[in-house]
């Protein structure tokens, strides 16, 4: 009985370090999920800087029309530099949604990691009540988690503009700033 005993703390102790382990974990998530939050509402409010201040089609080409030569014009406007930067915009968003999958992948595994030692450690009747509380924080959190993960549909990272800018009309060098630079 004494030895059983002994078995029975040493499991607890182990679980508990287990839990802890998995709390520090879910912190560290929570807190790059938060993060990535910010970074995200920093590109939203860039992006509807841009747009408030972009300049109306109808207006642009009317001033085209009337000040510049458009075989003067189109020899200063760059498309494939702007099809290139949209490339690398697109490549961005699909490696932080690649990241996303691969952190959620990770997540699930962790949880059925843990699902599966609970299940080998806690099978006596004095720890049910042990593991019934384990099993509803580790809900909680994982719920939580995905709210805020899932939470929203944009997505973004953080990453310096491509550069140089240069105005349409008179080729001048521009400097854009971003939110939280």
């Amino acid at each position: 009985e004494q030895e059983l005993r002994e078995h029975m703390e040493a499991t607890f102790l182990q679980i508990q370090k287990d839990y802890e382990k998995l709390s520090f974990v879910s912190g560290s998530l929570q807190k790059d999920s938060q993060q990535k939050q910010k970074a995200i509402e920093m590109l939203f409010q860039s992006l509807e800087k841009l747009q408030k201040e972009k300049a109306d089609e109808q207006d642009m080409l009317a001033a085209m029309e009337l000040k510049a030569d458009k075989a003067a014009l189109d020899s200063k406007v760059s498309c494939s530099q702007f099809e290139e930067n949209m490339e690398q915009l697109d490549e961005r968003m699909q490696e932080l949604q690649s990241q996303m999958s691969d952190q959620e992948q990770h997540w699930n595994k962790v949880q059925q990691q843990f699902s599966d030692a609970m299940e080998e450690k806690l099978d006596r009747r004095e720890l049910k009540v042990f593991r019934k509380r384990l099993e509803d924080s580790w809900t909680r959190d994982i719920e939580e988690l995905e709210k805020r993960i899932m939470g929203d549909s944009g997505a973004g990272i953080k990453k310096q503009l491509p550069v140089p800018f240069t105005c349409l009309s008179c080729d001048r060098m521009l400097t854009m700033q971003v939110p939280g630079q």
